[in-house]
Order: C-alpha cells, then structure tokens, then sequence
C-alpha cells in the first residue's frame, strides 16, 4: 500500500501548476496522497483573455470566485482530489504585486498574523500527516508578498505541528521541507529554445528575470516528463491567468516560459536521500554530476 503523502503550499490559483504541476501529477498516479493548500483565490489576478476581461471588475467577487472554478479543473487535470484553501476559502485575500496598494487591505494575506495562519495550515498538517511539504523559499520565489507570507507560514507551521503543547490534535513532525526552484541555466536554455523555434511570446534574458538559481543549489530534480500533459491541461484550466503553445506558456506580462516536466527543488529541512539517476540538461535537468535526490520520499523509512 502506497502511504506517501506530499503537502504543498501555494499562494494563489495556477501558482501551484506552474512550478510543481508536473510533479504534483507523478505522484497522484503513483498512488501518493497530494494534498494542495492554496492561501488566497487570486482575486488580484491580470486577467488575460479579452472575453474574459469583465471578471477584473468586482475583483473581490466575480474573478476570484471564477477561480475557484479554474482550480478545481487544473487539480483534476493532475489528479489531484484533496485541494483545501486555508482557513477556508477567501478567509485571507490576494494581497497583490508588492507595493500595490492591495497589500494594506486588512484581510490580505500579506498582513496575515503568522501563528494565526500558521495555526489553520497546522490543523492541515496533523489531519494528513505528511511526510513532505513543498513551498517556496523565503524570497516567495519571485518576490510576490503572498508567496513570501505562504514560506513564513509554512515554517511556522513545520515548527507548530510537532508541538504537542500548540492546539488541538495529535501532534506531528513533517520529516522533508523542500522549497521550489529553477536554475538559471535552466532558464537559459529555455529562452534560446524559444528562439530557435520563434515561440510566440517575447524571450527575455535570464539575468533580467526575478527568479533563478545557481545549479549547486538544487538538491533535487523530479523527472516527471511523462506528466507534462496533464501540467499543459492543467494551465489551460487557468484560462485567465495562462496563455498555453505548447510547449510554451506566458503570464500577463507575455514572456514566455517553459512548461518544464523536470521540476527542480532545495532542501530546507530533511536529511537527504541518496542521489538519483537525475534528468539530462536537454530535457531540463541540472545534468551531471547526477548527485541529487530524483524523489521527494528518498530516505524516508
């Protein structure tokens, strides 16, 4: 019986198919519990297609109500069937671009209190009992508010659930904390692909992109290449927020990206597995030497 369970923490609807869609689908069909937890509905999204334009109107309502919907089929996409938002839905609200004058909405997420938020993704955590939890690192990724809090959050949490003196519930200690990641060179090879095949967004540099790391850094690469399908069906079902050509897809600001089945990651907390076989650097892989984790589980008994 397979009794893997992976808890992942995002900060808005399609955040969770465009860094972890792949790897989110490879162990649903593995047979692994995934379980996703989304801080806010979005409601600060750019919405992308012009028939879809009137959902930006009533942003407290109409587009992140709108999706909700969108997410629901982006987990289906994946095969994922246990989605929650915490502490409800629309309990805490898109705090928006930092600096945006959303920020300082009282029930933004940005001014979330941490043991409060942390205390509703810890009643998640006892709940499922992960082994894994997946998030991003303490820059949000990009440097997004929502991103950066769900990384506060989550650390809080980690250290919460294993209390016994903390809340309600049996207390639990989550064995791998792991933070998203893209190599720089990832991203590189990225952009001079699409160029070569004349996508059709614009390519930018990779110095010039808020995200990227240096190779040494990741400590983890998930082959799940098979599943880059269900990722792409996946963000079609966040038609607001995503524009899809295969294998390329671009947000509001129209630069593209790749829809990687590599998806690659940091140990934050864990003792490491023994390293895999790894991804070759064509197929989005940090290459050799192959002296990473090619598993989320590796080393846990």
């Amino acid at each position: 019986m397979n009794d893997r369970r992976l808890l992942l923490v995002h900060a808005h609807p399609d955040d969770e198919t465009i860094g972890t869609g792949a790897t989110m689908a490879k162990y649903a069909a593995e047979g692994a519990r995934v379980t996703l937890v989304t801080c806010t509905l979005g409601e600060e999204g750019e919405v992308i297609p012009p028939e879809l334009a009137h959902l930006a109107a009533d942003r407290d309502d109409t587009l992140g109500a709108h999706r909700v919907g969108e997410l629901a089929a982006a987990c289906a996409a994946l095969g994922v069937a246990d989605h929650r938002f915490l502490g409800g839905a629309g309990r805490w609200r898109d705090s928006g671009m930092m600096g945006a004058a959303s920020n300082h909405r009282p029930n933004a997420f940005w001014q979330a209190d941490l043991d409060e938020a942390a205390g509703e993704l810890v009643k998640v955590i006892r709940e499922v009992r992960p082994q894994v939890l997946v998030t991003y690192d303490d820059n949000g990724f990009y440097g997004h508010p929502d991103h950066i809090q769900a990384h506060r959050v989550s650390w809080r949490a980690l250290e919460l659930a294993g209390d016994p003196a903390f809340g309600e519930g049996e207390p639990w200690r989550i064995a791998k904390f792991y933070l998203t990641a893209m190599t720089r060179s990832a991203v590189r090879r990225a952009a001079e692909a699409m160029r070569e095949a004349d996508a059709p967004f614009q390519v930018a540099e990779a110095e010039d992109l808020p995200y990227g790391c240096a190779d040494e850094d990741v400590t983890t690469e998930i082959d799940a290449r098979e599943h880059v399908g269900a990722k792409l069906e996946a963000m079609r079902a966040h038609a607001t927020q995503i524009s899809v050509d295969p294998p390329w897809f671009a947000l509001s600001n129209g630069i593209g990206q790749q829809a990687f089945g590599v998806e690659q990651y940091i140990l934050r907390r864990g003792v490491p597995g023994p390293p895999g076989t790894g991804a070759p650097v064509e197929a989005g892989g940090v290459g050799e030497p192959y002296d990473r984790e090619d598993d989320l589980f590796a080393g846990i008994g």
